[in-house]
């Protein structure tokens, strides 16, 4: 049922997300003289449609994957009046870039509203304003056990959460791993919770150096604000999408030295290659990993991480959208620009070309990370 209830969560969160952005290139669009003749929620074969005042045709599509609009004369040699390609460049550039713009200020609004309710601390350095700051500490959570040690053996499992240990409260992680060294080799008695409900248990701990329990341990912290909160709103998205940028860098970079490592004669040249495509691999997820994973994972988890996984989607789109590649709104504007510099006309034969090729790679890429997603599911 989670996973259920997650997969739906999930699929209607990617839709606004997608469908906002569209609207963004919709709306822009038509404050520029240019005519938008559809704005479809979802893909393909269509549904259900009506005719708007403004002569827009709305229509609701049976593809859950997003929204797309359609706007008159969308190749860049088209010259009607109200045509896309009459537009000037400044205003073509607006158009391209609304859907990018609208994103990020959806990741302000939530991580706005966020901060007024409790917005997890990811960075370490993650801003607030220290005169309008409230720290709050989520229990101690058990991430992950290992067999064979006192914590499973105990009947503990992953996702409980620490109350006390012999009747001491368990404020913070240094708390409990500081109270479990200094029983090492005696059995100490847990209070936790399951799914909500209260549950004891005794754990004989191992008497060494490390590793006395036999699990990691987790701790959500989160900042909460009222004056301040849409500057912490606004500042946090500026961070998260600096991290993300950051992000994108590093994975392209594990990819690229994984594949040209891989050439090496050297055995632990091509060993590091295989860590680095590892590594990009784990560092991507596509539809399945994030609607069979990610947001089951966040929706049981709670309404805040939902929000939370919704505001970094967002911010996401939007910086995916930034960059030159083929077939998203930056690889669309780049070669607009690169024409315009060169002084030369894009043909529509030509754009049509460059951006099915786009395309097909991006499938090609979605394909290769849906493979991988479905690997890590049966792993």
């Amino acid at each position: 049922m989670d996973l259920v209830l997650g997969i739906i969560i999930g699929i209607i969160v990617l839709v606004v997300l997608v469908a906002v952005h569209e609207l963004g290139h919709g709306i822009v669009a038509m404050r520029n003289g240019v005519v938008l003749e559809e704005f479809g929620i979802g893909f393909p074969p269509r549904a259900w449609s009506r005719k708007l005042k403004n002569g827009v045709l709305f229509s609701l599509n049976w593809l859950p994957l997003g929204g797309f609009v359609k706007l008159q004369g969308e190749n860049d040699s088209a010259s009607k009046k109200g045509d896309f390609g009459a537009a000037t460049f400044w205003q073509k550039t607006k158009i391209m870039f609304a859907g990018v713009v609208v994103n990020w200020l959806v990741a302000v609004v939530i991580l706005t509203i966020l901060a007024l309710i409790g917005l997890p601390k990811i960075l370490p350095n993650q801003f607030s304003i220290p005169a309008d700051t409230q720290q709050v500490s989520a229990p101690v959570v058990l991430s992950s056990l290992v067999k064979g040690y006192p914590a499973t053996d105990a009947g503990l499992k992953s996702g409980d959460k620490i109350v006390s240990v012999n009747g001491q409260k368990i404020d913070t992680v240094d708390t409990f791993i500081a109270v479990t060294k200094a029983n090492r080799g005696k059995t100490i008695t847990i209070d936790y919770t399951r799914n909500g409900q209260s549950e004891t248990a005794s754990v004989p701990l191992r008497n060494a150096d490390s590793a006395v329990f036999g699990s990691t341990l987790s701790q959500q912290q989160s900042i909460r604000a009222t004056w301040s909160a849409p500057i912490v709103g606004i500042a946090t998205t500026g961070q998260f999408t600096w991290a993300t940028i950051q992000g994108l860098g590093q994975l392209v970079g594990n990819l690229f030295s994984g594949i040209f490592l891989h050439f090496s004669p050297d055995a632990a040249t091509r060993k590091q290659a295989d860590t680095n495509l590892a590594a990009a691999g784990d560092g991507v997820a596509g539809p399945i990993g994030i609607l069979g994973t990610i947001f089951p994972a966040a929706s049981k988890a709670g309404p805040v991480e939902v929000l939370f996984l919704a505001a970094i989607i967002s911010l996401t789109l939007a910086v995916m959208n930034v960059l030159p590649i083929p077939a998203l709104d930056g690889g669309s504007w780049f070669l607009m620009a690169l024409y315009k510099l060169r002084k030369k006309t894009l043909t529509k034969e030509r754009e049509e070309k460059v951006k099915g090729i786009g395309f097909a790679a991006l499938m090609i890429l979605i394909l290769v990370v849906t493979i991988g997603d479905v690997t890590k599911l049966f792993k």
